[in-house]
């Protein structure tokens, strides 16, 4: 440890001065080891190094040699184990043909990436059972020659592949790709891959694009009447037993109280009981729709009487959207698995414009953890209580008695109609006291019944 020290005298023309002194310590550590702790050291930090080497070493034989390409060297190392042990001739001569190979494929995955993959999709919403054309475009950007690679564009669970040929630099490659959309749901594109390898397929470089596409299949529909005909009509406007303070039935008068409002004071009663007396309304029914849709699988025959009633259920709510009518759309939420209270939940799709509506309903599925009909009727009732029509759609397995309970749930204001698809059977109608039960052999079926003004 050493100590400097530095003074420095400053004069003025005034005859004073002043004298400042700075002191500057410098202090020097060494760390002393000795031959044993210093060998420690050296052999823990050899070690994490050599640890991350192996790691890379491993992920990169992961995305590098394929599956064909573990076999052959494999038998390279076998090979060349038993051409040492045993000296056996036919040993050596595989191990050299597994290493002519290894070496023959290493200039295919040479060099650096630099493309540029662009997928463009004419529409990213379809009806079940159309088809969506896109564009793949893969452009060379870098200035050297880009070998064959192959595109794989993960399509829901299946996948695209695409073969893209030898690109100069700058040059490009375009191909037209089919999406079938045979099925409601969602189907994302991507992540795209480009994969590039020797024709052996022993090696492989890989390039991963993250975008991820989106495509809605909505549920076929069919047009409907509108305003679903009779019932629904005929509930529009309808006075109720609710009796407010401004609508357009007159019910009677009664006397004022504070808050009521001076436009509504009846002024010959007034003049007559010396009182202030008001106007009382019964309030008008105004068709408030509600689509309760059975996500049991137990209530289906099959996936297609389940697709069946979800296009019957998402036809009606179209219909009512663009109506303009208040539409519900509600169902169970999927309970979980290992929940031990009992769950109650539902679900409701957004029936703001057509467009949410026939996205939400790409997302709908059957499942097993899910409430019954009935207790997903009386939660709907319970969260939204001024409904005055429901529809129950439910499957063939559904029991009328347990449709008669669903029914029960709702209020009695509450016109109940359970719609259920029977595929291949002739369209009926029953009427009971709590509710209507529409028999759907066809979704075409809906339409007519509902023209012939089947719910009047």
């Amino acid at each position: 440890m050493s100590f400097s020290t530095e003074s420095r005298l400053t004069r003025t023309t005034a005859g004073t001065s002043t004298s400042t002194r700075t002191s500057t310590v410098t202090r020097y550590d060494r760390t002393r080891r000795g031959p044993v702790r210093g060998a420690v050291f050296g052999v823990r930090r050899a070690a994490r190094t050599t640890r991350r080497a192996a790691r890379t070493a491993v992920a990169w034989v992961r995305e590098t040699v394929t599956s064909a390409g573990m076999l052959v060297v494999v038998a390279l190392v076998l090979c060349i184990a038993a051409g040492l042990l045993f000296g056996w001739v036919e040993a050596w001569a595989v191990a050299a043909i597994a290493l002519v190979l290894l070496i023959a494929c290493i200039p295919f995955i040479l060099g650096t990436h630099d493309y540029r993959i662009e997928l463009t999709l004419d529409r990213d919403r379809v009806v079940a059972g159309a088809e969506i054309s896109a564009t793949l475009d893969v452009r060379n950007n870098s200035e050297r020659l880009s070998l064959p690679g192959i595109v794989d564009v993960p399509v829901g669970e299946g996948l695209v592949e695409a073969h893209v040929p030898l690109l100069r630099p700058a040059a490009h490659h375009r191909e037209q790709l089919t999406i079938a959309a045979h099925r409601r749901g969602v189907i994302d594109v991507g992540p795209m891959t480009i994969t590039r390898g020797d024709p052996i397929g022993i090696l492989r470089r890989e390039l991963r694009w993250p975008d991820v596409q989106r495509i809605h299949v909505h549920p076929v529909t069919v047009p409907l009447p509108s305003t679903s005909a009779g019932l629904i009509r005929d509930l529009e406007g309808t006075p109720s037993s609710t009796l407010v303070d401004a609508d357009l039935s007159f019910h009677a008068v009664r006397e004022y109280v504070v808050g009521d409002s001076q436009r509504h004071v009846h002024w010959k009663s007034t003049a007559k009981t010396g009182k202030l007396m008001v106007r009382q309304y019964e309030e008008s029914r105004h068709a408030r729709i509600a689509i309760i849709l059975d996500l049991d699988t137990e209530s289906y025959e099959s996936d297609d009487e389940f697709e069946s009633t979800v296009s019957a259920a998402a036809s009606l709510a179209l219909q009512g959207v663009r109506d303009g009518r208040d539409v519900l759309f509600s169902m169970s939420n999927e309970i979980p698995e290992h929940s031990r209270a009992e769950v109650l939940s539902i679900r409701t799709l957004p029936t703001v414009t057509p467009k949410a509506l026939l996205d939400a309903t790409s997302t709908i599925d059957p499942a097993d953890r899910v409430m019954r009909l009935e207790a997903v009727a009386a939660l709907t009732a319970q969260s939204y209580p001024d409904l005055s029509i429901g529809f129950l759609m439910t499957g063939s397995r559904m029991p009328l008695e347990r449709l008669r309970h669903a029914a029960v749930k709702l209020p009695a204001a509450v016109e109940a109609v359970a719609v259920r698809s029977e595929l291949g059977e002739q369209p009926t109608m029953r009427t009971a006291r709590e509710l209507a039960v529409m028999t759907l052999g066809a979704l075409g079926d809906l339409p007519q019944m509902l023209a012939r003004g089947a719910l009047r």
